[in-house]
């Protein structure tokens, strides 16, 4: 037995994703690759809440489907024209990028942070998988106000379904994109099969004379529930522009836009965000108000499709979960060199699991979407600047590098200053990261005019 672990660990070892090293030419991946992989990840068990929240929070017909027409289109030049360039250009992730920047002492500061809070977001796609299951088992599920695990059964199958979910991120990006692109056309269609069985029950005529009428009074009405404040046409884009504001404009998604032949391959972030960002968020909306506005993920894809919509549930919060648990252990490889990246996956996944437990993080995802993109927002901005910027005025880069510096103080003070003002700033939550990011970068070049060479 002893022997046969010895070689599946070795095996594991052999799995190269080039944690410390740009990828290699004859690595690179195939443009229906990312396709796929985008799609799957977008097309999520979180897009159950997200889609139901906007209904909960009383927006209206017209403000809900031009806001996430102009923040998704945001979203998507965001990774075709920031994030993607930089990563083709070094094929690096954005964790071994930033040791250049930052310096080591620094990037295991933002690395330990930046997998804390990924672990935190894919344990609330785990739980939201979890609600799902649940139903099947007649495991209660946590309701809109619990913070805290409800039952027994329910940290046991949340639990285990983490481990399910981590198996699969421990085989790296190739596994992700296969599964992801399998996945995604089934996810999608039940997402939409759904939200057509509901209309019956909402009172939409099968010729679809009302169905306008119905939207307007039964779903997006303009009145949110009790406790929830109502968005409008601005609220709705700016979180549509910065659902995945880590992702993008934060440059996580370097780690997998270094597999990319080209730059443009950012585009494909549209076969996600279109299905998932977009259609999948309407479809949630319309199967919450069928089941009297309850968020409970579970129980409204089973209202609308059945099984097959428990499954859909289940199935969309691996495919985000896995590459999400990905990203994280590969946050962690500069905190532990010596550890290959497989080991690393399996014991994030493992924490992850164990987050997910608490329902907090799904019952709040709005709020959380917004700080954790806020708080890694002011990184990307540095990165940007030092990587296209300074070149361009004259600023020599990479200066922990070449002065051997653990711990790059510009970066940390930009980091945190940059925090501090948005805290100050008289502005909704989903408005604080855009002039945040203005002020990271102008902050950054003033503070190293002083070393522009003539």
């Amino acid at each position: 037995m002893s022997s046969q672990i010895a070689s599946l660990v070795a095996r594991m070892d052999e799995l190269n994703e080039f944690d410390r090293e740009p990828v290699h030419e004859e690595s690179l991946q195939a443009a229906k690759r990312f396709a796929g992989l985008f799609a799957g990840e977008h097309v999520a068990a979180t897009e159950f809440v997200i889609g139901a929240f906007f209904v909960l929070h009383g927006v209206h017909a017209k403000d809900l489907l031009l806001g996430l027409l102009l923040g998704n289109f945001m979203a998507v030049l965001s990774w075709t024209f920031v994030c993607a360039p930089i990563a083709v250009r070094t094929r690096l992730t954005l964790y071994w990028y930033l040791r250049r920047i930052a310096g080591p002492g620094l990037t295991l500061i933002y690395n330990v942070a930046n997998a804390l809070l990924y672990c935190i977001l894919a344990g609330a796609m785990i739980s939201v998988a979890a609600t799902a299951i649940g139903l099947g088992f007649g495991i209660p599920t946590p309701s809109l106000n619990d913070w805290l695990p409800n039952s027994v059964p329910w940290v046991l199958l949340t639990l285990t379904i983490g481990i399910m979910f981590t198996v699969l991120a421990v085989l790296g990006f190739e596994a992700l994109s296969r599964f992801a692109g399998v996945c995604s056309p089934w996810m999608f269609m039940i997402f939409v099969t759904g939200a057509i069985a509901t209309l019956p029950a909402l009172g939409v005529h099968p010729n679809l004379d009302n169905l306008w009428e119905v939207l307007t009074t039964k779903v997006w009405n303009g009145k949110p529930v009790e406790g929830q404040e109502q968005f409008d046409f601005w609220k709705i884009a700016c979180f549509a522009w910065f659902a995945n504001l880590a992702m993008h404009i934060g440059l996580s998604d370097m780690a997998l836009f270094r597999y990319a032949k080209r730059w443009s391959y950012g585009l494909f972030t549209l076969t996600g965000v279109l299905p998932g960002h977009y259609l999948a968020w309407l479809c949630s909306g319309l199967m919450v108000a069928a089941v009297d506005r309850s968020l409970d993920p579970g129980r409204m894809a089973f209202n609308a499709a059945g099984l097959a919509g428990v499954f859909c549930v289940m199935t969309a919060g691996w495919t985000t979960a896995n590459p999400t648990i990905y990203r994280a252990g590969l946050a962690l490889q500069s905190v532990t060199p010596n550890w290959p990246r497989w080991k690393l996956t399996l014991y994030t996944g493992l924490i992850t699991s164990v987050l997910a437990c608490f329902p907090v993080f799904f019952v709040r995802l709005l709020d959380y979407v917004a700080i954790y993109g806020l708080v890694l927002m002011p990184v990307g901005a540095v990165v940007m600047v030092e990587h296209w910027v300074f070149p361009m005025i004259g600023i020599p880069q990479y200066e922990a590098e070449t002065k051997g510096m653990a711990l790059n103080r510009k970066v940390l003070v930009v980091w945190v200053g940059t925090l501090v003002a948005c805290y100050f700033l008289p502005l909704h939550l989903f408005y604080l990261w855009l002039p945040g990011y203005f002020i990271a970068v102008i902050a950054y070049v003033l503070l190293n005019l002083s070393r522009r060479t003539a």
